[in-house]
Formats: structure tokens, sequence, C-alpha cells
């Protein structure tokens, strides 16, 4: 299921995170990225690059996430913008707002935040946070379940 819409690019990895990996600070880079380990900071794409995030079920991002392409299937504390498309796979927790222009949602996976669809991110973004009961209003809390 996972990977079938994926581009070739999709699969190749430069750059990982191995699982007992720790980074602490924000990191920049192209190509692919595979995590399995925990990062404390930002990860932003380069400009104008077609890069991938490709996140483990053990692995664990603590901050924003930049990234044309990605795939969760771990832990994001922060907003998520994928400026292409996001694939939220069974065990993929987020924690934070998800901007995208294309999403897949696998059973199981969590968006504690909003789903900000394309020409709505800009407006969502250059919007001032309100701390009211309206702001809390629209938030959501996400859990796609088999249970009816």
């Amino acid at each position: 299921m996972w990977g079938r819409h994926r581009k070739g690019k999709a699969s190749r990895i430069d750059t990982l995170v191995g699982q007992q990996t720790e980074l602490v600070g924000d990191l920049c880079f192209s190509g692919g990225l595979h995590v399995d380990g925990t990062i404390r900071g930002n990860v932003v794409a380069a400009e104008g690059d077609d890069a991938v995030l490709m996140l483990s079920e053990h692995g664990r991002i603590e901050g924003e996430v930049r990234v044309p392409n990605i795939i969760l299937n771990g832990t994001v504390l922060g907003d998520v913008h994928a400026a292409e498309r996001i694939e939220l796979a069974p065990r993929a927790r987020v924690t934070g707002n998800v901007f995208y222009q294309m999403i897949e949602m696998a059973m199981g996976a969590e968006v504690n935040g909003r789903l900000v669809h394309g020409g709505q991110a800009e407006e969502a973004q250059a919007a001032p946070k309100l701390v009211d009961a309206t702001a809390e209003a629209e938030s959501i809390n996400l859990k796609v379940s088999g249970d009816s």
C-alpha cells in the first residue's frame, strides 16, 4: 500500500538518521532523508529541491517540518508543511498542524491539530493565532480507525 504512488526518487536515501541517534539542532537536506532516530529541531528541505522525508515508526521529530514529499510512520511534535504530498502511515502521530497539497491517511494515523489544504495554508499562516474558544473549535483531534 505505502509507496504505490511514489515517484522513483522517493525510495532513494541520501541521508540516514539511525535508531540510536539523537540530533539536536536544525537539519537542512536535499534528496532523500530516512529517520529512525530522534531530531530535536526543524527539518527543512533545500530550496527548490524535490526532497523526500521518510520517518519510520521508531523515528521522532520535535520541531517544524518543511519538505515537499513526506512519508510519516513515526511521531512529529510540531507543524508539518508538505508542499506536494504527505502520506500518514498507520503509526503516524502528529501533534501540530498539517499543511498539504495532497494527503493519504491510513487507518490508525493520528493528527492532533488542523489539516490545512493548499491555498488555505497561506491564510492560516498569515492569520494571527487566536487563544479563545473559537480557535479551539477550529482545531481537530483526528484518529482514523476501523471502529464505527
